[in-house]
């Protein structure tokens, strides 16, 4: 097999592996279950990825850099602070099916019991709270935002964010998503030393 056809199989592989979670979910994925959805032998997919663990990391690597690869062409834009920071607030918003937020949701639970995923899941995770961090720190340096602690500042709105995404991802019908956006730009604005409308 060459190079190339390896890597084709290998990202075909990363694309059934999220699929069958998506139905199944993390902790009841098995080897089989993603071997058999790819038509390919139990032994191929252990050639890609040595453990049941790893599989299941690099799947949820795989589906969550789509999300970081949005904020990445967020943060690379020549927008001013303000505009990229309104841009990450929606981004982070569950819309329509939140398949995303659920292989979150997911990946965090099961992270409590698998070591190879957590490490996956809290780099990932990590990056939102630094590129939103980032952005603060631009906003504070050209006078846009008023905030001492950036970083302080980032981990606390993504800690609101997480919480009322979560229960509308989960939760059918407790919040609505116009609650969701209303108040995690009331939370911004408040960090920030911005009015809530200056992030509609």
């Amino acid at each position: 097999m060459t190079r190339r056809a390896a890597e084709i199989r290998l990202d075909a592989l990363l694309r059934t592996a999220c699929d069958v979670i998506q139905q199944r979910g993390l902790a009841n994925t098995r080897t089989a279950d993603v071997a058999e959805a790819a038509g390919v032998s139990q032994a191929l997919v252990f050639y890609h990825f040595a453990t049941k663990d790893r599989l299941l990391a690099q799947a949820f690597a795989y589906a969550v850099e789509q999300d970081l690869a949005r904020l990445d062409a967020v943060l690379r834009s020549p927008a001013p602070p303000l505009v990229k920071l309104r841009r990450i607030l929606r981004l982070y918003t569950p819309a329509g099916r939140p398949t995303s937020w659920s292989m979150w949701i997911d990946g965090w639970s099961e992270s409590l019991r698998t070591p190879e995923l957590e490490k996956v899941s809290r780099r990932l995770d990590l990056r939102w709270r630094e590129d939103l961090a980032a952005v603060i720190s631009d906003g504070v340096r050209d006078g846009t935002f008023e905030c001492a602690d950036p970083a302080g500042a980032a981990w606390r709105i993504s800690a609101v964010m997480d919480g009322l995404a979560v229960q509308l991802a989960v939760h059918d019908r407790v919040i609505s998503r116009r609650q969701f956006a209303s108040w995690i730009r009331m939370v911004a604005a408040r960090e920030l030393g911005l009015d809530p409308t200056d992030l509609e």
